[in-house]
């Protein structure tokens, strides 16, 4: 073989050395193609699997029936739809999963038509049932709707409508179709007259006030704040009551009460005292103006001759107090005695505390209601509050039906 040949023959040698590589590579490629797409075909078919077998089975998606007895409560917000309360409801092991809700609703045609509001459900319930919970009005709770100058006891109104008090309003919330822990009003009354105050959740700074009342089912008055509250149905009176103080005592507090008071030479239970006067006298937006009357008197000094403490020291009520009704001595009826009343007067709203922590600025010392509308004149003297009493007169506001 001459010199040529052989070079030609060891380069194609080295040649064919040098492309055998390649040749790995691409197989090598090839059989990792084919592992990675065989993973993700197993994959698929492990996936499929188990989606088809999970929605076969209402055990893995669902629970069955109509829950386990323990209540929670749940809102249903205004314009709110089915489609965004199933990952609460989940989250919150009413139901066990979102994706069972939307089917249950979807199933349901009339579960477009829930009604806004605070229902009780129970957890671990069926889809189903869960859905039809919501659309059954005797799983939605009544709120508590304490309106400001509303007093624990019941009010018998002389020829008037009487008027319920908190306590009654309580149990009638609690007493509704559906509700399986109906707590009355004498459960209540006896709750706030001997359950401990810090266990009630008093304020502190009411303690020795509150303390000093004895067993007197009126002794926690005042210190429930108006608004609209959700009564746990799970909850006995004493757990009502001091689920509503502790949650009055908040919004008080938050007024910055105890330092008002301070500045104002009162206590801060003084001041909610004040405050229960004001809710109970004042039109809407004399607040401020009676407070400013409240104060001037108490600094005179002059005995405050409010009806409204007069009547709530007594069994009927009217507006117009007769001089028999004036001259009885109570712990309330500041015709008869010097200073506050030894206890507020009605449910006191954060508007008329903030008023009597902000009183309009004035020498007024009388003031009196003239007209239907309310309408109520403020004076510095006692001549000029005599004919505005005159006026009131002839309207027919101070009219009596005794």
């Amino acid at each position: 073989m001459n010199a040529k040949s052989q070079s030609h023959r060891h380069s194609r040698s080295r040649s064919r050395f040098r492309q055998e590589p390649k040749y790995v590579k691409r197989r090598q490629r090839g059989l990792a193609v084919l592992i990675a797409s065989l993973v993700l075909i197993i994959g698929a078919v492990v996936y499929i699997g188990v989606q088809v077998s999970g929605s076969g089975s209402s055990s893995a998606n669902d629970f069955e029936g109509n829950g386990n007895g323990v209540t929670q409560m749940v809102e249903v917000s205004d314009g709110a739809s089915v489609s965004v309360m199933g990952p609460e409801l989940e989250e919150r092991g009413i139901i066990k999963t979102d994706r069972a809700f939307q089917t249950a609703a979807a199933n349901n045609p009339d579960a477009a038509s829930i009604q806004p509001g605070i229902y009780r459900l129970q957890e671990e319930m069926s889809a189903t049932a869960a859905v039809e919970a919501l659309l059954n009005q005797d799983n939605r709770v009544e709120l508590l709707d304490i309106k400001g100058g509303s007093t624990l006891l019941d009010v018998q109104v002389i020829g008037g409508q009487n008027r319920p008090g908190i306590y009654s309003e309580i149990s009638a919330v609690t007493c509704t179709a559906g509700s399986d822990n109906c707590v009355t009003a004498q459960e209540l009354q006896q709750a706030g007259a001997t359950a401990d105050l810090t266990a009630l959740g008093v304020p502190e700074w009411a303690m020795e006030a509150v303390a000093a009342r004895g067993d007197d089912a009126k002794r926690i008055e005042g210190l429930i704040a108006p608004g609209q509250y959700v009564v746990n149905p799970g909850l006995d009176a004493e757990g009502i009551l001091s689920d509503l103080l502790t949650r009055s005592a908040t919004q008080f507090n938050d007024t910055g009460i105890v330092e008002r008071a301070e500045a104002l030479g009162l206590s801060p239970y003084e001041l909610l005292i004040s405050a229960s006067l004001v809710e109970r006298e004042a039109p809407a937006g004399d607040f401020d103006k009676v407070a400013r009357v409240i104060l001037n008197r108490l600094e005179e000094p002059m005995r405050l001759e409010f009806d409204s403490t007069v009547n709530y020291g007594l069994t009927e009520v009217e507006v117009a107090t007769t001089d028999e009704d004036r001259a009885q001595v109570t712990p309330w009826n500041t015709y008869a005695k010097d200073g506050l009343p030894e206890t507020p007067i009605a449910a006191v709203s954060v508007e008329a505390i903030e008023a009597m922590e902000n009183p309009a600025e004035g020498n007024w010392l009388f003031f009196v209601t003239v007209d239907q509308d309310g309408t109520t004149l403020f004076n510095d003297t006692f001549e000029e509050h005599l004919l505005d009493v005159e006026t009131a007169m002839e309207s027919g506001v101070l009219d009596t039906n005794r």
